[in-house]
């Protein structure tokens, strides 16, 4: 029983026992009744045991009632909305609820020690909680389950009162920011009439609050900050917190076109930006606002990425270093589920990054949603009670209050590593942008905003009142910086071109753009085979001092058989790659679900000690001198993980970061991440990355959700040479696509589409000579072929390729090769021509694919490939992506090696397979072979 239940029950046994205890030791008990009995002892009310029954020490316990009733709901009754009435929430917190009365207003009580101001009168004891909870800062934080952090936010909040005192110079500080916001959003209202900017008025206080978590940060260690945010007050926070220049900002409103680096480049209030900035400490501190697209809340990932890329590679892990700030909507955190996946991974070994501060700039409505139909929650931040992280909600208007919760915050993070979240409630002053009318939706809420003052009028109004400025100070301030918006405009009308400075330019000094020609071949990426051999010994044996489960020594043990054999399966191939890299000095990083066994058990790239939690990771003890590898099981989620693995391998480009999908359909989950940032991000924003996604894919009878990983959609966004997507069929070519990756001047996203059943097929091998030398090849030719009696060329992609040379072999043809297209993009058009000169005496070019005639690559291969004319050979069209059923998936299988051997239907055979050397009409034959 707690005294929450005591005061309900006036157990006197209860409170006796506990009194016993604290005289035994005084540690047993909690801080609160510590405190309470210290207290009492010192008043002289217990002489060696309570009186339970005494009226004065139940009405102790009441007052202790009261102080955690405002401790745990003061946030209810706070005065932090700006514009609208709050909702009301019962009980209140009046005395009579705590079984208190007028009458105790001025008895003393004991329980005032509670909250740092000794024993004292009732009045006042209400009176600090009222400051310290209900004022223009709300706080949730009772829920939390640490007691070391419930006490570090009571210790820092109730002697102060939550309420911040600043120095004169402290407020002309706050001053010139909040100067600087408004005026610049007032400034581009008038000079850009009717353009979106999505301004930032009505929660300007922001940039005063963010100058300061940089100040603050920036005393307590962090060299780096990262942040990400939507499009809302983008721009304010690049002219005055990241220093973009005005010129440039206001160039973009008026430019005509972009330097010769950007393709297409996008809208102003989507770029990002890097600067280092001098705090006022002097201080250099690096800042990176994240590129985001229009889809809310999907830079949350990248910048968490960004930063922990950051912390591993440039702090040495350490996450006093580099601190993420993420920026939300009030609709936006609450409404998109990328947010929960995020915090979800915030406290993870594979993805933390030593706490977020959350920000949330609540305008109390989502473009026209009224606030009350965007969420069930009582808050918009409620998502935060997840990962039990501390909530402030704040008056936007009141601009010192902010800045005081913000160091609070900073210093939170700071101490205990997790998320902190600040809700400042404010509004949107015109509608979702400059050009939309919110009285339609929003009238009463409309009327009350344009009556409204801003808030540098609000605090510069305070400022005159405490003498600190002169009405005159005020508009000599006002008109200067007004000046300088002006001349900066003007300068901005002289070019008529917009640049695009590269994201993280200092990260990719020493890469450049990739060139067409980058892609008519590959280097050679061989290694050493007594490097191959050394790499191979060692992740093939475990230390000797540790018991592992039975079945590990087997698999090694058939692995150290692959190579003394030299037939080497394709985990083989993919960990001989990841060792040679790391010997070169690479970190190697993969993140995925069940990614260290891998989904179908064949990786293997850590072992479980038996009968406990500690892993081994092979990887790891090649050589004193290797780069760092990690491989991590990642939360069951897919747009966070790939999101967040974007972003580390944008601020990571000498590593290999590697995405891995539990199956390959599951990609679209992460749609958004793979649109908006791996395919379009370089012609949008100039940014290069070397992400690699595996997507399994391949039809094998498992059903239409782990069949396929949707070529078409990875074709269809392939341009430019934005991405590279590729599907292997040798652990060898496998092994030299993962080093091509890193041994290029220049980077670009690879999309590799894996395989399931050719991970332990038996022809599916390489022998160590293959990547001891050689490259990767994006076409591999029919070595088995002579070309004078080739008649037909099967051009295939990925698994399909063994079950057609089974077939071949089965049926004994000598007049058919079978061309694998390792390479879809960018297509490999030298080679193919190349092959088709080869085999000048071919009659029938045949596209051979697994997926449906809709899917899978020839929609792409219909359009691209010009060289000849193709017949298809495919399932037929189709909404679903495969069969559910074993038998049916045969049939149709079957049916297509039929076709590409001409076994389909007796008429075909009669007139076809006994020419084969003769002519025919192809047309003729496409339609028929369709049917």
């Amino acid at each position: 029983m707690d005294k929450h239940s005591y005061l309900g029950s006036a157990d006197s046994e209860y409170i006796e026992s506990l009194y016993n205890k604290y005289r035994e030791d005084p540690s047993s008990v909690d801080e609160s009744w510590r405190k309470f009995f210290e207290g009492f002892e010192f008043a002289g009310r217990f002489d060696k045991k309570p009186k339970p029954c005494d009226d004065s020490v139940d009405r102790e316990f009441k007052v202790i009632s009261l102080i955690d009733g405002y401790r745990l709901r003061g946030h209810l009754f706070t005065k932090t909305n700006p514009v609208r009435t709050r909702r009301q929430y019962s009980p209140t917190l009046d005395i009579e609820n705590f079984g208190l009365s007028a009458e105790d207003m001025e008895t003393v009580f004991q329980a005032g020690k509670n909250i740092g101001i000794g024993p004292a009168k009732l009045k006042d004891i209400v009176a600090h909680l009222q400051q310290t909870y209900c004022q223009s800062v709300g706080v949730e934080f009772m829920f939390i389950r640490i007691p070391e952090i419930v006490k570090w936010m009571k210790d820092k909040m109730e002697p102060v009162k939550n309420t911040p005192h600043y120095n004169v110079s402290e407020k002309k500080h706050i001053y010139y920011h909040l100067k600087q916001a408004v005026g610049f959003e007032q400034f581009i209202h008038r000079k850009f009439v009717g353009q979106k900017r999505f301004s930032l008025e009505g929660t300007e206080t922001v940039i005063p609050a963010l100058d300061a978590v940089i100040e603050k940060g920036s005393d307590q260690g962090i060299e780096e900050f990262v942040i990400g945010m939507a499009h809302r007050g983008r721009l304010n926070v690049l002219a005055n917190i990241m220093k973009k220049s005005y010129q440039d900002i206001f160039g973009e409103f008026n430019a005509k076109q972009y330097n010769e680096e950007i393709t297409l480049g996008d809208v102003k209030y989507h770029l990002g930006y890097n600067n280092t900035i001098t705090t006022d400490n002097g201080k250099k501190v690096k800042l990176s606002l994240v590129p985001n697209p229009s889809h809310l809340e999907a830079s949350d990932p990248v910048a968490l990425g960004i930063a922990r890329a950051k912390t591993d590679r440039q702090y040495g892990g350490d996450y006093n270093k580099v601190a993420p700030i993420l920026i939300h909507g009030d609709s936006a955190i609450a409404g998109q589920g990328v947010v929960y996946e995020v915090i979800q991974m915030s406290q993870l070994t594979g993805y933390k990054n030593g706490g977020t501060i959350h920000l949330v700039l609540n305008n109390q409505v989502g473009f026209t949603t009224n606030y009350l139909d965007a969420r069930s929650s009582t808050y918009c931040t409620d998502v935060a009670k997840v990962t039990k992280s501390p909530v402030f909600h704040v008056n936007g208007d009141d601009v010192e209050a902010l800045i005081y919760t913000i160091k609070l915050a900073m210093e939170y993070r700071q101490i205990f590593h997790s998320d902190v979240f600040i809700d400042i409630l404010g509004f949107r002053k015109y509608g979702h942008n400059e050009g939309d009318e919110p009285r339609f939706t929003q009238p009463l809420l409309y009327n009350k905003i344009s009556t409204h003052p801003n808030t540098r009028d609000i605090y510069s109004k305070k400022l005159i009142e405490q003498g600190i400025f002169s009405k005159d100070d005020i508009s000599q301030r006002e008109k200067d910086f007004n000046d300088l918006l002006e001349e900066s405009l003007k300068n901005s009308k002289k070019d008529s071109t917009v640049k695009i400075d590269q994201f993280l330019k200092e990260d990719w000094k020493d890469l450049r753009y990739s060139r067409k020609t980058d892609f008519s071949s590959s280097p050679e990426t061989g290694v050493k085979k007594e490097t191959l051999l050394e790499i191979a010994g060692k992740i093939n044996t475990l230390p000797g001092d540790k018991p592992f489960f039975s079945k590990i020594n087997k698999l090694l043990a058939d692995r150290n058989k692959m190579i003394k054999s030299n037939k080497l399966d394709w985990a083989l191939g993919e960990l001989l790659a990841y060792g040679s890299l790391l010997l070169e000095g690479h970190p190697v990083r993969v993140s995925g679900q069940d990614s260290e066994r891998g989904t179908f058990s064949h990786r293997h790239a850590s072992y479980v000690v038996q009968d406990s939690d500690e892993k081994y990771y092979p990887l790891r003890h090649l050589s004193n001198n290797q780069a760092e590898f990690n491989i991590f099981n990642s939360p069951l989620n897919e747009y966070g993980v790939l999101g967040y693995e974007y972003g580390y391998a944008l601020a990571a480009p000498n590593s290999l970061t590697i995405w891995e999908a539990q199956f390959g359909d599951f990609n679209n989950v992460a749609q958004v991440i793979i649109d908006q940032y791996i395919s379009s991000a370089e012609e949008k924003w100039g940014i290069m990355n070397g992400l690699v996604l595996f997507l399994p894919h391949g039809y094998e009878g498992q059903g239409p959700e782990h069949s396929s990983a949707r070529i078409e959609r990875f074709l269809a966004l392939s341009a430019n040479n934005n991405m590279q997507l590729v599907n292997c069929t040798t652990p060898a070519n496998f092994f030299h696509v993962l080093r091509r990756q890193i041994h290029r001047p220049f980077r670009a996203p690879l999309v590799i589409f894996t395989p399931k059943s050719l991970l332990r097929h038996p022809v599916c091998v390489s022998q160590i000579e293959e990547m001891s030398s050689g490259r990767f090849m994006e076409l591999i030719d029919d070595q088995q072929a002579v070309p004078e009696k080739v008649r037909q060329v099967v051009f295939t992609s990925g698994r399909l390729y063994y079950d057609l040379l089974k077939r071949r072999e089965e049926l004994g043809v000598n007049d058919t090769a079978i061309i694998r297209v390792e390479q879809l993009y960018p297509f490999p058009h030298e080679q193919i021509q190349s092959v088709i000169k080869k085999y000048r005496q071919t009659e029938r070019h045949v596209w051979a694919q697994d997926e449906p005639s809709n899917m899978g690559a020839w929609p792409y291969i219909q359009r691209v490939f010009k060289e000849v004319q193709l017949l298809l050979v495919s399932r037929p069209e189709s909404g679903s992506p495969a069969s559910g059923l074993m038998e049916l998936h045969k049939k149709r299988l079957a049916k297509i090696l039929d076709k590409v051997f001409m076994q389909c239907n007796c008429e075909l055979k009669r007139r076809y397979c006994g020419q084969r050397c003769g002519r025919f009409d192809i047309r003729e034959l496409n339609r028929e072979m369709a049917g």
